[in-house]
């Protein structure tokens, strides 16, 4: 299986976005699917490299990468060693970088066109990621599918339900900081995240892309997820009723972590992992 890790390519800002592909031998050319990682992730989180097999075996082509400013860099692809670009990440930032992946998809200089057809482009993506491939999918008419798993529902992450002081304090300072659980770090914020939504408030309106869709649209959530809950999927299906809508027992990240070091997958993110190969493959 050709599997090519930690391609650079040009980000936004002149930051640059590390992607991974994966992809079999067969000589035929096969559907593309593009992996968003959502807030505070990493192409590599949870080992994702195993769901990229499982693509690339059943006859995918799995593109993953990194977003120019998620805070990690292509030395370090899985630690937040740049926390400036971090705390300079935004959504129209994530929308250009998803945007320039797609063009290296298709561009005819690509070293691994021909094993991926560029008529078939899937996007998937995960939380954050979910509403920025949704966003992406009612703009580029070359996406023909899009899978959302534990997807948001407005662009307002991470701060969403912060309260009005807080929201003043932020104004003020410029600056307000998310701490990090796994790898006990305080995580900047820079301001320019809230004035961006505002700034890009038509073009960041998820309700109004879903709604707009006319391509398939598969909606996976866990039932039991506490960080983004499972009333905004049904939302999102609500919006798009022609979607099929796939809930199951599972949190935010359908059971894995991080670091994985088990050889298989949890029993939730296999349950996704089947239905959105499986719906791929029903749906042409």
């Amino acid at each position: 299986m050709p599997i090519t890790k930690n391609i650079i390519i040009p980000g936004t800002s002149n930051k640059p976005i590390a992607l991974d592909i994966f992809y079999n031998e067969s000589p035929e050319q096969k559907p593309v699917v593009i992996y968003s990682h959502g807030f505070n992730g990493f192409k590599d989180w949870g080992n994702f490299d195993l769901i990229a097999r499982r693509f690339a075996s059943t006859g995918f082509v799995l593109v993953k990468f990194n977003f120019s400013h998620n805070g990690t860099s292509p030395a370090h692809p899985e630690e937040f060693v740049d926390l400036d670009a971090f705390g300079n990440n935004n959504f129209t930032k994530e929308l250009e970088d998803l945007q320039r992946v797609i063009d290296w998809v298709c561009d005819p200089g690509n070293e691994h066109r021909s094993a991926m057809d560029t008529n078939r482009i899937y996007l998937i993506g995960h939380s954050m990621g979910g509403g920025v491939v949704i966003l992406q999918a009612a703009r580029d008419a070359r996406v023909k599918k899009l899978i959302t798993w534990a997807a948001i529902s407005e662009c307002k992450t991470p701060w969403g339900g912060w309260p009005e002081e807080q929201m003043q304090e932020w104004k003020r300072s410029g600056v307000q900081y998310y701490s990090n659980s796994r790898t006990k770090q305080e995580m900047p914020l820079y301001y320019q995240l809230y004035e961006d939504h505002v700034q890009h408030a038509a073009e960041l309106n998820i309700e109004k892309a879903i709604k707009g869709l006319s391509i398939p649209v598969l909606i996976c959530h866990g039932s039991l997820d506490a960080a983004v809950p499972v009333e905004k999927a049904r939302l999102l299906h609500a919006w798009q009723p022609a979607a099929e809508l796939f809930i199951v027992k599972g949190d935010h990240v359908f059971g894995r972590k991080h670091p994985w070091v088990e050889e298989g997958l949890p029993a939730a993110m296999e349950e996704v992992l089947g239905e959105c190969i499986r719906w791929l493959k029903v749906e042409g």
